[in-house]
Parts: C-alpha cells; sequence; structure tokens
C-alpha cells in the first residue's frame, strides 16, 4: 500500500502534518499541503466535527488519512502528543485557549518535538478583544473594510461565499506562514507557534487598496472605483438570455477592441470623461442585451477584449481552456478542482477521496511507528 507523502510526488513529499479536526479553513489549509504531498493525519474526534454534509463528499479531506480520538478521554491527549512528536507541522483551529486546555497546546507538543511548527488558524487571531468571541467570515471581512468594498454603490455590501475571509485570508495565509517557518526549522531553527487570523489575512489582501486610498486613486465607498464595479469597461453585465458577461477592458488597446467589437467606436462616449461613465455604462449595458451570452462568447472568445463568459460552478469545469488545462479533475465520482499550483519536477494530483473518519487508524500508527491508535472511552 502506498503510503500518502511517500514516493507519490508532490514538492512536501515526506512532510508529516497532523491536523485537528475543525471545519472551514483549517480543513482547507491542510488539504492544501495533502494536495502538495504532505502526510496528513486528520484527528477526528467522537461524532465528527466537519461540514453537514455525508464525509464522502467533503473534499477538504481528500488526499488525507484520518484516525478518531477522544481530546476529553483520559489518553486522548497522549496519543495526539505522540502523533505530534514525530510530525513537522501541526493545525488547529480552536479558540484560544482551547488547545491548551485539552493538553494539546504548543508548550506540550513542543516539550515533545521542539522542531514542531505549531500553526494556530482563527477569525481574530490569538489576542486582542474579540479573541475569545465566536464570529464566522463574514464578520472577520466586515471589520477589515474589504467586505464594504464589494458590491453596488447604494446598495448593501455583496457576500461573496466565504472564499474571501476563510480562504484566502485564512487558508492560504496559514499554509504560506507554516512553511516558512518549517523552512525555517529546518535550517537550524526551532519550531515556532504560526498565528494565523481571518482578520489579519483579509485586512493584507487589500495592502494595494490602502496604497490607491492614500494617493487619492481610491474612493472609500463601493462601486465608485476602476476595480470595484463603478468603472463601466470593468464590470459584469446581463445578456438577452438572463447570463452575464464579465468585462475587464481596462488598457486602451484592450478597451479599442472591446468598444469595436460591441460595434459602438463611433457612439461610445470618452472613456476618460468620467461625468459620462452613466452613458458609457448604459451603451455597453443596451449592446450586451442584444445577444444571448452564447452568442457573446463567440463574439469575444477569439480576442483580446478581455471580456469572457460568467459560468456556474457546475458550467466551470466544460469551459474549453480550463478543460485542455485539467483545471478540473474527476475523483470517486465528484467534480472537484485539481491541485494547484503546477510543479514540473514534482507534480501533483488527486490520490485518493475525502478520508473517512477513523478509516486509516491501523495504518497511520504502523507508518508513523506510534502505538496502537484507539477510541478511548469517556468514563
Amino acid at each position: 500500500m502506498a503510503v500518502p507523502g511517500k514516493g507519490v510526488g508532490g514538492p512536501l513529499a515526506g512532510v508529516r502534518v497532523v491536523e485537528l479536526a475543525g471545519i472551514g479553513p483549517g480543513p482547507f489549509a491542510a488539504m492544501l499541503l495533502a494536495d502538495l504531498g504532505a502526510d496528513v493525519v486528520r484527528v477526528d474526534r467522537p461524532g465528527g466535527a466537519g461540514l453537514a454534509i455525508d464525509p464522502a463528499y467533503d473534499v477538504t479531506n481528500r488526499n488525507k488519512r484520518s484516525v478518531v480520538v477522544d481530546l476529553k478521554a483520559d489518553g486522548g491527549a497522549a496519543q495526539v502528543l505522540g502523533l505530534a512528536e514525530r510530525a513537522d507541522i501541526l493545525i488547529e483551529g480552536y479558540r484560544p485557549g482551547v488547545a491548551e486546555r485539552l493538553g494539546v497546546g504548543p508548550e506540550d507538543c513542543h516539550a515533545r518535538n521542539p522542531r514542531l511548527v505549531y500553526g494556530r488558524m482563527t477569525g481574530w487571531g490569538q489576542e486582542g478583544p474579540l479573541a475569545s468571541r465566536a464570529g464566522h467570515d463574514i464578520a472577520y471581512i466586515a471589520v477589515t473594510g474589504t467586505l464594504g468594498m464589494i458590491g453596488k454603490e447604494g446598495e448593501p455590501p455583496a457576500v461573496p461565499a466565504n472564499l474571501l475571509g476563510d480562504y484566502a485570508g485564512g487558508s492560504l495565509y496559514l499554509v504560506v506562514g507554516v512553511l516558512a517557518a518549517l523552512t525555517h526549522a529546518r535550517g537550524g531553527g526551532r519550531g515556532q507557534v504560526v498565528d494565523a487570523a481571518i482578520v489579519d489575512g483579509a485586512s493584507h489582501l487589500s495592502a494595494m487598496i490602502h496604497g490607491m486610498l492614500a494617493a487619492g486613486g481610491w474612493q472609500d465607498r463601493r462601486g465608485a472605483n476602476l476595480l470595484d464595479g463603478g468603472c463601466p469597461f470593468y464590470g459584469t453585465y446581463e445578456t438577452s438570455d438572463g447570463g452575464h458577461m464579465a468585462v475587464g477592458a481596462l488598457e486602451q488597446q484592450f478597451y479599442d477592441e472591446f468598444i469595436a467589437l460591441l460595434g459602438l467606436t463611433e457612439t461610445a462616449p470618452a472613456r476618460e470623461d468620467l461625468s459620462r461613465w452613466g452613458d458609457l455604462r448604459e451603451a455597453v449595458a443596451a449592446r450586451f442585451k442584444e445577444r444571448t451570452r452564447e452568442e457573446w462568447t463567440e463574439v469575444f472568445e477569439t480576442s483580446d477584449a478581455c471580456v469572457a463568459p460568467v459560468l456556474s460552478l457546475r458550467e466551470a469545469p466544460a469551459h474549453p481552456h480550463l478543460a485542455a488545462r485539467g483545471t478540473f479533475t474527476d475523483h470517486g465520482g465528484i467534480t472537484q478542482p485539481a491541485p494547484a499550483p503546477r510543479f514540473s519536477a514534482t507534480p501533483t494530483r488527486v490520490r485518493t477521496g475525502p478520508a473517512r473518519p477513523g478509516a486509516d487508524t491501523a495504518d497511520v500508527a504502523r507508518d508513523w511507528d506510534v502505538p496502537a491508535l484507539t477510541r478511548p472511552t469517556t468514563p
């Protein structure tokens, strides 16, 4: 049997990761590490703690293995510490102080493994007035100013699913942090704690916008700027069949091609005249309403006008470019995004489907050379 992370490809082959089960950004971060070849062991709790769906469909648990440990029972913490002793990275997403109370906090783990990178994933961070408060993606991005940027002027902010906070501001920053800390540890340093907070990551994502705001090139209100839908040649337009086209014709040469393909070269107001942006938007919107999304896709697909159809989740995998690249893959009957990014020498792939809670207990105990992992019983 092939052991995940050993001889199966990916730049992180040989790296061992312990994931203390949770929901949201922690599991996604662990999935990314697993996609990159790490041997990720998810420590599930009795009764589960994942999404409210059949675990067979939770693709954030792909490429992982699972054991079940009751951290509230006698011997539970010892079993996790045994795994941490042999790991390179541990990821947990509890509220501050919970891991310590369970006996698997940073001090407990570093006492057994000083080189361990201990990744902590929270919304508010490990300190600050709100650190102990509950929250979800929408609250975290709300206070950072990023939610307030999204949507039309005069309307409530648009909710970007949980992609901006949980995954962009949370998971990706955690992965960058733990890999940077792992590089430090392997270069002769010691392990350390990585405090990844969604409020920090989501704020960091807006660095360019803050620079533009300071320079007077960005208005502190949504739907009024170059990149937030306020610009008539950077936004979305409805087609005659109720579909939409996305337009990003920012540079002059792309804009010229865009206007020409719309047939508006002679009638469109000058794009430099901000006072007539409303007129320009109306002219573009009226033209898009004359044809279907498919027809406009054919008009623009071989051009440099920076226009693309807005596809649904089910439509996206069939897009010719994405299909040619294999951006999506089918595994176990589930269509899902393929691992990203790509590597020339250590290619990655979906090796296994979602780990079933506790299904890999015996194999992990053998491969990690730890005492038999059993599910402790609570007195």
